[in-house]
């Protein structure tokens, strides 16, 4: 029996095209929700430090007006460190809905799976074993992101193809073992160059600039686009890949395209500010269930990503007075408590059968 029609204006539109609509009238007003906190937070964190300035200043400087001596702390200090926080906190979010949807796992996320485990390892043995430092670093992560990418792609593959399941499985093992790497390359590292190491491996927004802010966005503009052709082809993928290939799709190619984009983007992240956990493992399925979609909003986890970040570096630089602490300290804090909430929902889902 088909759906019955009911009338809106202008058209006969049925039942199941109606919730269609609802559930994508909610996700544009979700959207815009996010858009317009991520500028409140914006305009409080660039207004606030040492010297204080109002949020009616801050707009109006923000709009080439202002003072020099606020135009100096508002462009020249505090705006590239809110610009790197919210390309970040974006760019992590996408990679996270990717992942997420292409192993159909909650916990198919970059940082779960080892992927900046691997870009922290490829820096990381450019600045204790190479002693390189600026750009070196910069290709020992990417690097390092690809190769072990590259890695649980090839074992997690068999005849037929991969699965989700076994691409987090073998993502933790991989993680783990990067993990047992970073702390050999530090423990025979001399010590100016373990302090070095440390402040990168917390992920850390203080002292950006715009040369920061520069490499970082011309990568996001590069790589985000893409996902828009391949957005329909990760929605196919989400339907499992019987139905995927029965659509026509090349699931292999699309998949592994999907995988690298994503990859992509955690290793630019990783790159620009160290590695910060658990934002995209948390931004995509926090903002799959506001928007209350059946998959994982690409735009709303963007959102998501960069309002959790900003909102997190705001907290690490006011949660011990006179000292700002890395922005990966207050994001672990975060993510390890939605973690710990996250596996308790699905050991009681699992009891209940």
């Amino acid at each position: 029996m088909s759906a019955a029609p009911y009338t809106l204006p202008g058209r006969v539109v049925r039942v199941g095209e109606a919730v269609s609509l609802r559930i994508r009238a909610r996700t544009v007003l979700v959207s815009l929700a996010l858009v317009v906190i991520v500028l409140a937070l914006s305009v409080f964190a660039i207004g606030t430090g040492e010297f204080d300035i109002p949020p009616g200043t801050v707009v109006s400087t923000l709009l080439g007006g202002g003072d020099p001596g606020s135009a100096f702390i508002v462009r020249e200090l505090r705006l590239p460190r809110v610009l790197c926080a919210l390309l970040v906190g974006a760019a992590l979010g996408v990679s996270g809905a990717v992942f997420q949807s292409l192993t159909r796992n909650p916990l198919g996320s970059p940082d779960i799976v080892g992927f900046p485990q691997g870009a922290t390892v490829g820096a990381l043995i450019v600045i204790t074993v190479l002693a390189g430092s600026g750009f070196a670093v910069t290709v020992g992560a990417l690097t390092g992101g690809v190769a072990t990418a590259f890695t649980v792609y090839l074992l997690a593959f068999k005849r037929g193809g991969t699965s989700g399941f076994r691409i987090v499985l073998i993502g933790i093992a991989i993680s783990y073992l990067m993990i047992s790497i970073t702390d050999y390359l530090l423990a025979r590292a001399r010590i100016e160059e373990a302090q070095e190491a440390t402040r990168w491996l917390l992920g850390s927004l203080n002292g950006r600039t715009w040369e920061d802010v520069g490499p970082l966005a011309l990568s996001l503009a590069v790589l985000l686009p893409l996902l828009v052709p391949a957005a329909r082809s990760l929605r196919a993928l989400e339907l499992g890949d019987d139905s995927a290939h029965a659509l026509g799709l090349n699931v292999e190619r699309a998949r592994l395209g999907l995988v690298a984009l994503a990859v992509g983007l955690v290793s630019v992240t990783t790159v620009a500010v160290g590695p910060i956990g658990f934002i995209a493992l948390t931004a995509p399925q926090i903002a799959r269930r506001v928007a209350r979609t059946a998959g994982l909003p690409l735009v709303c986890s963007a959102l998501m990503g960069a309002t959790l970040t900003l909102a997190s570096d705001i907290g690490a630089q006011r949660l011990v007075p006179d000292r700002a602490l890395p922005v990966g300290v207050m994001t672990g804090l975060f993510g390890g408590l939605y973690l710990a909430w996250l596996l308790t929902m699905e050991w009681r889902k699992g009891r209940r059968g």
